[in-house]
C-alpha cells in the first residue's frame, strides 16, 4: 500500500484551539473577566502582550496544518513537520512495538479519534502521536501496521477479520468491579484536593485569607453545622468519585488472539491498547497496602515502547482484580511468563543490616523542623518509627526466584511489585556494593530491560553467591 502524503483531518484545528484555550484559560478568565474593566498600567500590557500571542498562535496553527503531511508507504511512515523549519521523519514499521487509540467526548461528537504508535527507541522523537484522524484513516494506519508484508488489499482485510473472530474475551469489568475500584482507588476523595487547588488559584488574585478566618471562626461557634455539611460533601466526593472512576474504568475489557493482547476501557473518554505478546519485555505486579488487605493486585507489561500515556495506565491489566484473577489471566495471556509465589528469602542477617543503615529521611525532616517548625519536631519520631516499619515489611517481603530462564523478584514495604522477566529480555545486569553491604557479604542487583524510559528493577541486599549465580546465568546468554 502506498498513499500521497496527506493533511491532517480539519478537526485537527479545532483540537489545537480548543487545547489553546484551556491552556490559557485563568489567564483568559483573569484577564478579560475579573479585570475586564482595568484599562492601565500592566494589567493593559498584559492584555495587549495575551492578545499578540493569541494572534500569533492562531496563525501558526493554520501555518502547521497547511504544512505537515503524513504518508504511508508499504514499509514504513513519513511525517514531513515543521513550518519554518522543515523536518522529515521515517517510521519502519518493524520498529512500531505497540499501538494505542484514544477518544475522548470531542472525538466521538465528531466522529474521529486519535492514534499513538510507539518505538523501541527512547528518543524525543521515538513515538508517533495523530491527535485527529477519522476512524477509516486510523484502520488504515494500523492495517498497514499490522499486515506490512502483504501485498493484497483484500487478503489483508479477510486476515483481520479472521484475526477479529479467533480473538477471545478474557475480562469484562462489572458494575461491582466499578464499585470496589472507586473505593480501592480512594478516587472518592478527590474533591477535596480540586477544591483546595481552586481555592489556592483565587487566592492568587483576591485576598482570601481574612474571609477564610471569618468562616473558620463562624464555624468553631457553631460546631454542630459542620455534621451536616461533612455528611453532603463525603455524598457529593463519593458520586464524583464514582463517577471518575465510571469514565476511566469503565467497560474494560481485556482480549487475546494468537499474536497480540487488547485492552480496551473508558466510557466518555474511550482508549485500546495492543501489544504483540512476543515483545513484552516483562511483567510487574504492583499491590498497594489498600490492595494487599483486600487481596487485590495490578499486572503491568512492560513493552519496548512507551508504557500507557502518560495520564490512564493502558498498559495494565485491570488494575483492581483479584490477585487469583490476575494471576491466573497472567498465565492465560502469556504462558511463558509463569507467576511463582513460593520464592527465596533474604538471610536474617539482612534485617539487621537495613535497620542500621542511615536513616536520610529521618534527618533531613528533623533538620527542617528544627530550623523552620521547632514546635513540630515530634513528627521526626513518628517518620522514624515509619522508617523501621517499612524497612521490617521490606525484609519480611522481599524475595527472589531463578528458574530455567526466568527470574521473578518482589520487594516492598507497605507496598510491593513483583518483577517477572525472562533472560532473553533482560539488557543488562549491574551489581553494586556499598561499604556497609560489603561487611554483611551482600550486593544491591539490577536488572535494565528496554522500555520508554529504561526500566530498571532493583534487588537490594542479595548475599553475594546468589549474586554471582545470577551473573553467571546472565553470562550465558552471550
Amino acid at each position: 500500500m502506498m498513499t500521497q502524503p496527506k493533511r491532517y483531518h480539519p478537526a485537527w484545528l479545532l483540537f489545537e484551539l480548543y487545547s489553546f484555550i484551556k491552556n490559557t484559560f485563568f489567564f483568559i478568565l483573569f484577564l478579560f473577566v475579573l479585570r475586564a474593566g482595568t484599562n492601565s498600567g500592566w494589567i493593559l500590557w498584559a492584555k495587549y502582550a495575551f492578545i499578540f500571542f493569541a494572534v500569533w498562535t492562531l496563525i501558526h496553527i493554520v501555518l502547521k496544518w497547511f504544512v505537515q503531511t503524513y504518508q504511508i508507504t508499504n514499509q514504513s511512515i513519513i511525517l514531513r513537520e515543521g513550518v519554518f523549519v522543515k523536518n522529515q521523519r521515517t517510521v519502519p514499521f518493524e520498529r512500531i512495538q505497540n499501538n494505542q487509540t484514544s477518544t475522548n467526548f470531542l472525538h466521538r461528537m465528531l466522529g474521529l479519534t486519535s492514534l499513538s504508535l510507539e518505538t523501541g527507541t527512547s528518543d524525543a522523537q521515538a513515538s508517533v502521536k495523530f491527535t485527529v484522524l477519522s476512524n477509516d484513516e486510523a484502520q488504515q494506519i494500523l492495517t498497514a501496521v499490522n499486515h506490512q508484508n502483504t501485498a493484497e488489499t483484500e487478503e489483508t482485510e479477510e486476515k483481520m477479520e479472521e484475526t477479529a473472530y479467533n480473538r477471545t474475551l478474557y475480562f469484562r469489568s462489572t458494575k461491582k468491579d466499578t464499585l470496589k475500584a472507586a473505593f480501592t482507588s480512594l478516587s472518592f476523595l478527590a474533591i477535596f484536593p480540586i477544591l483546595a487547588a481552586v481555592y489556592f488559584q483565587i487566592d492568587d488574585f483576591f485576598s482570601l485569607e481574612s474571609s477564610a478566618e471569618n468562616i473558620f471562626f463562624y464555624f468553631a461557634d457553631h460546631l454542630w453545622m459542620l455534621i451536616p455539611l461533612f455528611i453532603t460533601a463525603m455524598i457529593l466526593s463519593v458520586a464524583i468519585g464514582y463517577v471518575q472512576t465510571v469514565i476511566k474504568y469503565g467497560n474494560y475489557e481485556i482480549s487475546a488472539d494468537d499474536q497480540r493482547i487488547y485492552i480496551q476501557k473508558g466510557v466518555l473518554s474511550t482508549s485500546s491498547f495492543s501489544i504483540p505478546k512476543k515483545k513484552v519485555q516483562a511483567i510487574t505486579i504492583h499491590q498497594s497496602l489498600i490492595k494487599r488487605m483486600l487481596n487485590m493486585a495490578e499486572v503491568k507489561l512492560v513493552s519496548a515502547g512507551k508504557m500507557g500515556d502518560g495520564k490512564q495506565e493502558t498498559n495494565s491489566l485491570y488494575p483492581f482484580m483479584a490477585k487469583k484473577e490476575a494471576y491466573r489471566l497472567t498465565n492465560i495471556l502469556l504462558p511463558n511468563y509463569q507467576i511463582e509465589e513460593n520464592m527465596k528469602r533474604l538471610p536474617r542477617k539482612v534485617l539487621l543490616l537495613k535497620l542500621i543503615s542511615p536513616y536520610f529521611g529521618t534527618l533531613i525532616v528533623g533538620a527542617g523542623l528544627f530550623i523552620f517548625q521547632r514546635e513540630w519536631i515530634w513528627i521526626t519520631g513518628i517518620v522514624f518509627l515509619l522508617g523501621i516499619a517499612s524497612r521490617v515489611l521490606d525484609y519480611l517481603f522481599t524475595s527472589y526466584l531463578r528458574h530455567g530462564d526466568f527470574i521473578q523478584t518482589r520487594k516492598g514495604g507497605f507496598s510491593n511489585e513483583t518483577f517477572l522477566t525472562r533472560k532473553e529480555r533482560v539488557q543488562q545486569i549491574e551489581v553494586r556494593h556499598s561499604w556497609l553491604q560489603r561487611k554483611f557479604n551482600v550486593a544491591t542487583l539490577e536488572f535494565s530491560n528496554r522500555s520508554k524510559p529504561v526500566y530498571v528493577s532493583q534487588l537490594a541486599d542479595v548475599p553475594k553467591e546468589d549474586v554471582s549465580d545470577f551473573y553467571r546465568w546472565f553470562k550465558q546468554k552471550s
